[in-house]
C-alpha cells in the first residue's frame, strides 16, 4: 500500500510541476526526519590508498581497495568540469538538487519503451553514492530526491562538484577523476586534452560498459556523444570538436595501450616491505587514510639493479639451453572466426612478464618466425636470432614444446631485435645500500614479484661460500697476521675422528694447489686451502665469536667449524649487505633501513627515522681502521688482479670486493663496494641444486653488479679509505705484491720496522 501512495505521488509530481511541490512537500513531512546525517559530505573524507615512493618521488607501490587521488575543485581544469556537465548534468548550477524537467523527461522515455535513462543529477548520484543502495525501486528513488534537497541546502555547488570528483567511481578500481586520468592515460588531470577529458566523462554512466580497456570501440562512442554535446553547449567550438575527434587516444595499459617512452619502476618487492611497515604501526587505517611512505631507494639505483639481476638471469638462460614452448592455443578458432580479436582471447591467459612478452607462433620454419603479440602486433625473426629456439623447432621435438604454429613463446625486443626468451627458473636478488647511514639505495628480491612474491634479499638463508672469507682474514689480521703472511697452498684431508661426524677432504674450487702464498693472494685467487689453514689458525671457535659479534651474523647458522672459513653457514643478501658496509664506511656497524618517513595525507610527517652516520659515535666501531685498510688493500687485489678481475671494466681503482661460489655450485655472489655505496648480488635456485660447471660467482654474480655499478657510480669521483696511524710497512714475502704493514704493537720488540710478517702458525 505504501509502494502505491509513493507510485501515485511521484506520478502526480511528474505531471503536473505544482502538485509535484506539493507531493514533494507532504513526501518530505514523513520522510525528512529520517534523512541521514550530512556530516560525511560536510567534512568529506576521501578513501585515499596507502602509496609507497622512492627517495625522489617515483610511485612505486599502492595498497587499498580504492584507488584515488583527491584534487581540490579549484585544481579541477575547466575542460574536465565542461566535459562533465555535457555527459553528465548540464543544468547542474541552475537546478535545486533536482532537474523537475530532465526527471519527467527520463520517466516518458523510460515509460515508452523508447531508452533507459535515470533523470539524475550530479548531486543525486553523490546522495545515492554516499548513502542509499543502487536498487531501482520508487522509494528509494525518492529518498535520492528528497536527500539531494538536502545535499542543496548544506553545501555549495562547487563542494557537490568536489565530492562527485573525487568519488565516483570510473572503473579498473580508479575512484575519482584524477585516479582515473593515471589510470586510463598515465597522466596528471591537468595534462589531458578534450579527447580525454570527454573519454573520462563518458564512464559514470556504466564504467563497465564504456570502459576504453575493455571496449574501445563503444567508449569512443560515448567519447563523441559528449564532445558533441560540449559543442552544443557552447564549451568548444567547431575547430576544438574536429581536434578532438581525430585525436588518436593512447591509452596507458589493455590491449590498446601505447607502448611507454620510459620503461615502468619495478619495486614491488620494496613496496611489499614498506607496506608491512606501515601496517605494523597503523593497521587496517593504512589503506584508507592516505598515508605516504618515502622510501630510501633512488629511482636510477632502483631501475639499475632491477635490470641487471634480469639481465643476468636471462643470459643464464640462455647459456643453459631453451626449453620450448610455454603452452599452446588451437589456432582452429582463428580459421573459423578470422578476427584480432579471437587472437586477443587466445592469448589473454598468458600476462606479459615486463619486457618478457607473451607471442602465439603463427609460422615457423628454419628461416623465419612469425609471431603475434598483444595489442595486434606481428613480429618476424630470423637469422641468428633463431639460433637459440632452433632445436625447439625440429620436427622430432617434443610436440608440447615444440616452436610451431600455436605455441605461445616468450620474445623481447633488445637493441639487435626482437629475441626470442623464456622466463628463468633460477632465482636471484640484489641490494645496495650506503655504507655510512645504511639507507637502501636499491632492492630486488627476485626476478617478478609477480610470479614469486618471496623476498630472497631479505628472507632467503643461503650459503655465502667464498665471500665470507673476508671475515676470516679480518679475524687473523686482528691475531697478528698480514696481508703479507705466508700459508702453505697445499691439499688437507680431516678424519672422521676429527670432524665429529665424517672423513673430510676439501679442495680448491680448480683444483689446483700452488704451495706457499700470501694471505692477500689467496683471498684474490679464492684458495680454501689457505682460508682452512687460518681458521686453524685462529681456531673456529675464535673465527666464529669474531664473525658474529663484529658483523652481525648470526652464531646458530654459523656454527665453529672449520667449514665456517669456506662460508659453509647461512646468511642473506641483506646482512651480506651491512656487513661488507662495515670495511667500506671504516669500521662502524650501522643499520640497514629501507623507510625514511612516513607522512598523512595532509604532509605532516608522522614517523621518520634519523640514522646514525657511521663515525659519529665511536662505541659502534666494531673494527680498528687498521684492520679495515688492510683488509680493503686485500679485496682490491680480487678485483686488480683475482676472481673478480672483470670488474676492471668499469675503470676504477676504488672498487674492492669478494666472489662467492658453494660446493657444487649451488650459490654464486658478488658482495662489493667503494666508500659510498656496497652492493650484493646472488643467484640460486629456490630448491638449492647445481646451477652448472662453471657458474660461478665471478660468472654468474658479478656481471650483475657490474652492471649495476656502472650506472650507479657513473660520474661519481674515486673515493679512498685514508691510511690509519699505527700501521708499520715491512718487507713483503713476495716483492711483486708491493708494500705489506703490520700493527705496530705486533711487531716484535726488537725487529726493525723492515722486519717480515708474523709467521704462520704451525699445523
Amino acid at each position: 500500500m505504501r509502494n502505491r501512495l509513493l507510485i501515485l505521488c511521484l506520478a502526480v509530481m511528474l505531471g503536473l510541476p505544482l502538485l509535484a511541490a506539493a507531493g514533494i512537500a507532504v513526501a518530505a513531512a514523513f520522510a525528512w526526519p529520517q534523512l541521514p546525517s550530512l556530516e560525511a559530505l560536510a567534512d568529506y573524507k576521501p578513501r585515499i590508498p596507502l602509496r609507497i615512493y622512492t627517495s625522489d618521488g617515483a610511485l612505486i607501490g599502492e595498497f587499498g581497495e580504492e584507488r584515488r587521488t583527491f584534487v581540490a575543485i579549484r585544481d579541477v581544469p575547466e575542460g574536465l568540469k565542461h566535459a562533465i556537465l555535457a555527459a553528465e548534468d548540464d543544468r547542474f548550477f541552475e537546478h535545486g538538487g533536482v532537474d523537475i524537467a530532465g526527471l519527467m523527461r527520463a520517466t516518458l522515455l523510460n515509460l515508452v519503451g523508447s531508452s533507459k535513462q535515470g533523470g539524475s543529477t550530479i548531486t543525486m548520484q553523490v546522495a545515492r553514492n554516499f548513502y542509499l543502495s543502487r536498487e531501482k525501486t520508487v522509494s528509494r528513488k525518492l529518498y535520492e530526491i528528497l536527500l539531494s534537497f538536502k545535499i542543496e541546502q548544506s553545501l555549495s555547488k562547487d563542494q557537490i562538484l568536489e565530492v562527485y570528483i573525487n568519488q565516483i567511481y570510473l572503473g579498473q578500481r580508479a575512484y575519482g577523476f584524477a585516479a582515473a586520468a593515471q589510470t586510463y592515460f598515465g597522466k596528471d588531470l591537468q595534462a589531458l586534452s578534450n579527447a580525454e577529458f570527454a573519454m573520462l566523462a563518458g564512464l559514470p554512466k556504466a564504467p563497465s560498459r564504456y570502459n576504453p580497456v575493455v571496449n574501445l570501440s563503444r567508449a569512443t562512442e560515448r567519447q563523441h556523444y559528449v564532445l558533441r554535446r560540449m559543442r552544443e553547449l557552447g564549451f568548444i567550438d567547431e575547430k576544438a570538436l574536429d581536434q578532438a575527434r581525430g585525436e588518436p587516444l593512447r591509452l596507458a595499459q589493455g590491449r590498446h595501450a601505447v607502448q611507454a617512452a620510459a620503461p615502468a619502476l619495478h619495486a614491488e618487492f620494496v613496496a611489499e616491505m614498506a607496506r608491512q611497515l606501515a601496517y605494523e604501526q597503523f593497521k587496517d587505517d593504512v589503506y584508507s587514510s592516505g598515508i605516504k611512505v618515502i622510501t630510501t631507494i633512488s629511482k636510477l639505483d632502483q631501475q639499475a639493479a632491477y635490470e641487471g639481476l634480469r639481465r643476468g638471469l636471462i643470459d643464464y638462460e640462455r647459456r643453459h639451453g631453451y626449453r620450448g614452448a610455454e603452452g599452446r592455443v588451437d589456432l582452429a578458432q582463428l580459421k573459423a572466426e578470422g578476427s584480432e580479436e579471437t587472437l586477443e582471447d587466445l592469448i589473454e591467459p598468458f600476462p606479459d612478464l615486463d619486457e618478457m612478452r607473451a607471442a602465439i607462433v603463427l609460422e615457423a620454419s628454419r628461416q623465419k618466425l612469425v609471431a603475434y603479440l598483444r595489442g595486434g602486433e606481428q613480429i618476424e625473426i630470423s637469422g641468428d636470432a633463431l639460433k637459440y629456439p632452433m632445436p625447439l623447432m625440429a620436427e622430432n621435438a617434443a610436440q608440447a614444446k615444440r616452436v610451431s604454429p600455436g605455441a605461445v613463446i616468450r620474445v623481447a625486443k633488445y637493441a639487435k631485435g626482437w629475441q626470442v626468451v623464456q622466463p628463468p627458473q633460477v632465482e636471484g636478488a640484489f641490494v645496495s645500500l650506503d655504507p655510512r647511514d645504511g639507507a637502501i639505495k636499491s632492492l630486488v628480491g627476485g626476478f617478478d614479484f609477480n610470479r614469486n612474491k618471496f623476498n630472497h634479499a631479505t628472507l632467503a638463508w643461503r650459503q655465502p661460500g667464498s665471500s665470507f672469507k673476508p671475515f676470516i682474514f679480518s679475524a687473523a689480521i686482528d691475531k697478528g697476521f698480514t696481508p703479507g703472511s705466508v700459508f702453505d697452498d697445499a691439499p688437507l684431508s680431516f678424519s672422521a675422528e676429527q670432524t665429529g661426524s665424517q672423513a673430510w677432504n676439501p679442495g680448491n674450487y680448480d683444483g689446483k694447489y700452488e704451495g706457499p702464498m700470501s694471505l692477500r693472494t689467496a683471498l684474490a685467487k679464492s684458495k680454501n686451502m689457505v682460508a682452512i689453514r687460518v681458521l686453524q689458525a685462529i681456531t673456529p671457535a675464535y673465527g666464529q665469536d669474531y664473525v658474529t659479534s663484529r658483523f652481525g651474523f648470526d652464531p646458530v647458522k654459523n656454527p665453529p667449524y672449520l667449514t665456517l672459513a669456506l662460508g659453509s653457514g647461512a646468511v642473506t643478501p641483506w646482512q651480506m649487505g651491512a656487513a661488507y658496509s662495515i670495511f667500506a664506511n671504516g669500521g662502524y656497524r650501522i643499520r640497514p633501513y629501507i623507510v625514511k618517513e612516513m607522512l598523512d595525507s595532509e604532509g605532516r610527517v608522522l614517523a621518520k627515522v634519523e640514522p646514525q652516520r657511521a663515525g659519529s659515535d665511536e662505541s659502534e666501531r666494531v673494527l680498528d681502521p687498521r684492520n679495515v685498510y688492510l683488509s680493503d688493500l686485500m679485496m682490491k687485489d680480487v678485483v686488480r688482479r683475482g676472481t673478480a678481475g672483470k670488474a676492471m671494466a668499469l675503470g676504477r681503482g676504488d672498487l674492492a670486493g669478494k666472489t662467492g661460489t658453494t660446493n657444487e655450485y649451488v650459490d654464486a655472489w658478488f658482495c662489493g663496494y667503494q666508500p659510498s655505496l656496497v652492493g650484493i648480488a646472488w643467484v640460486g635456485f629456490d630448491q638449492p641444486k647445481k646451477l652448472g660447471s662453471g657458474e660461478t660467482g665471478g660468472a654468474l654474480a658479478l656481471p650483475i653488479w657490474i652492471d649495476y655499478m656502472r650506472r650507479a657510480l657513473k660520474d661519481k669521483p674515486e673515493q679512498y679509505l685514508a691510511a690509519p696511524e699505527g700501521l708499520v710497512e715491512v718487507k713483503p714475502s713476495f716483492e711483486r705484491e708491493g708494500p705489506d704493514y703490520i700493527y705496530a704493537e705486533h711487531l716484535p720488540q726488537a725487529a726493525a720496522p723492515e722486519a717480515s710478517a708474523p709467521a704462520a702458525a704451525p699445523e
